[in-house]
């Protein structure tokens, strides 16, 4: 008999505030919550196409205010399974140098040895004259 007690899935709305939790922690440069939240092999794809590895990112933010504001627009969309989870959202990200992206933003979590993190991220920059298909 197994001593592993599999744990229950969580549902969307703890991914919504999870992805809330590491966002807000972006923009405050919270990096206990950061370093607990992006997994060791983390990668992001900004909306330029530019690639950071967990540290390049982290190092990133922790050096200089890096997001001024991180604003999700309308309603999270989530897809799990019992060790993986898909946030998908508009986003509204402005940068200390005045610059703000709406773009799509997508988080890949995984479960691992550490609970639920951050393994990539992707954002791909919508452009005012872009129709927007799902709304």
């Amino acid at each position: 008999m197994s001593s592993l007690i599999e744990k229950p899935v969580p549902d969307a709305a703890f991914f919504c505030a999870l992805e809330a939790r590491r966002t807000r922690a972006l923009v405050e440069r919270d990096m206990a919550v950061l370093e607990a939240l992006h997994a060791q092999e983390y990668q992001l794809i900004t909306p330029g196409g530019k690639v950071f590895s967990r540290e390049a990112y982290l190092g990133a933010i922790r050096a200089e205010p890096f997001y001024a504001a991180w604003e999700a627009e309308g309603t999270m969309s989530v897809r799990l399974s019992a060790h993986m989870a898909m946030v998908r959202y508009r986003a509204k990200l402005c940068f200390p140098s005045g610059r703000v992206v709406i773009c799509w933003h997508t988080d890949s979590y995984e479960l691992g040895t550490q609970g639920w993190q951050a393994v990539w991220s992707q954002a791909t920059e919508l452009h005012a004259s872009a129709p927007d298909p799902l709304h």
